[in-house]
């Protein structure tokens, strides 16, 4: 059988992710230092294990609505209300998803008919592209650059709006590069965007990772923006939830409405025991205060600090990161190209990063780190990545 006959040929030209390749080959490699995955090393609280191990026992294995339950859209919109000042109703404007990943691709294909034009500022999530390729649209990067805090432009997204564009993906606090944005750049777009149809998918799964006394401002909050705004966020990096697989979707009705028909008839709900796992983690943040929150946020800070100032040190520009759990430096300084850097740090010195350009050709040039591990393992990877870059310099 000729199987490049029947295999959508959109899907096949689509290239493997780029993070993967990399952590798939320090599966093999007992000794390798991993700084390549997003994945918080914090194991989700206990109180959170226990609800949702209680569920089981309680016998909760059902589905439950295809919205989510209720007391979980109840808990995020009061979340997002009281953290972020924008507010939904629970009843639809709030969808429970299976992570901020399916989030994503549901809003796409809600919204992209073939040959849309959507923008994504660039180095980005390496997700964003495929999905809106996987939905039939055009990806149109738009570059940011370590000057400007790799915070996207009123000029660069001016220049990149076409008759085609249809929406604007904004991914901040970002991955990989840490960067944010305040309130009065988030202004500037919201400015531009104004007199638009473009709809802005607003990812914020980092929302709760922010340092250096930053705020984090929602899209939707600003002036006139909730009307052409999807909110993504979830579960996985601020309660430390990943393999919950728990995310919602925010938006007005009307925008909300073909999302939730495709997760209607494709993924129907998200797994109860997650769901109930996540009301619990958001019931407890507000009766401590979001205190696991908050130590997370300050041991990532703390990570924060000792990656920029070393790798900085060794000669490999790093700009400080706002936000998320990554360092971005630059490694033009050694000569090689990203891809070469991590290939033979991760065969000469057994230390995984992921080359920039896994997250779009202006990564070129920088590789990301993950900070999201112990102290101990960040001191002995800085370690061996200065051994590394001395032994290029001879």
């Amino acid at each position: 059988m000729d199987y490049s006959r029947v295999i959508n040929q959109r899907i096949a030209n689509v290239p493997p992710s780029g993070i993967r390749k990399f952590f798939d080959i320090v599966r093999q490699m007992p000794e390798a230092i991993s700084l390549g995955v997003g994945e918080p090393d914090f194991i989700t609280p206990w109180q959170i294990r226990d609800a949702a191990i209680q569920s089981i026992e309680d016998g909760q294995t059902q589905y439950t609505s295809n919205w989510g339950l209720e007391s979980l859209r109840e808990k995020i919109a009061a979340y997002l209300r009281m953290r972020y000042r924008v507010s939904y109703s629970p009843k639809d404007e709030v969808l429970v998803t299976v992570g901020a990943s399916e989030g994503i691709d549901i809003s796409l294909r809600a919204l992209i008919d073939p040959g849309d034009e959507v923008l994504i500022p660039e180095p980005s999530y390496v997700s964003y592209a495929p999905c809106v390729t996987f939905s039939g649209g055009v990806a149109v990067p738009v570059k940011t650059n370590a000057q400007e805090e790799f915070a996207i432009t009123p000029e660069a997204l001016r220049a990149a709006i076409t008759d085609k564009t249809k929406a604007l993906i904004l991914p901040y606090p970002n991955n990989p590069t840490g960067g944010v944005m305040n309130k009065e750049q988030l202004r500037e777009i919201a400015d531009l965007l104004m007199d638009t149809d473009i709809v802005v998918i607003s990812d914020e799964i980092y929302s709760e990772l922010v340092y250096s006394g930053h705020e984090h401002t929602s899209f939707a909050a600003l002036p006139g923006m909730r009307e052409r705004t999807v909110t993504i966020n979830g579960f996985s990096k601020a309660f430390a939830m990943t393999g919950w697989r728990v995310g919602y979707l925010c938006a007005p009705r009307e925008l909300l409405a073909p999302m939730f028909k495709i997760h209607q008839y494709t993924m129907l709900c998200a797994s109860i025991q997650g769901q109930i796992a996540a009301d619990r983690a958001l019931g407890r943040a507000f009766e401590t205060g979001f205190e696991d929150v908050r130590m997370m946020v300050r041991s990532y800070d703390r990570r924060r600090r000792l990656m920029v100032e070393k790798l900085n040190a060794m000669g490999l520009t790093c700009f400080e990161p706002r936000g998320a759990f990554y360092v971005f430096p630059s490694i033009e300084s050694t000569g090689l190209t990203s891809e070469e850097f991590c290939t033979r740090l991760l065969k000469e010195k057994q230390v995984a990063c992921v080359p920039g350009t896994a997250f779009g050709e202006s990564g070129e040039g920088h590789i990301r780190c993950s900070y999201a591990t112990s102290l101990e393992n960040l001191a002995e990877a800085l370690k061996r990545i200065e051994e590394f870059v001395r032994s290029l310099n001879g």
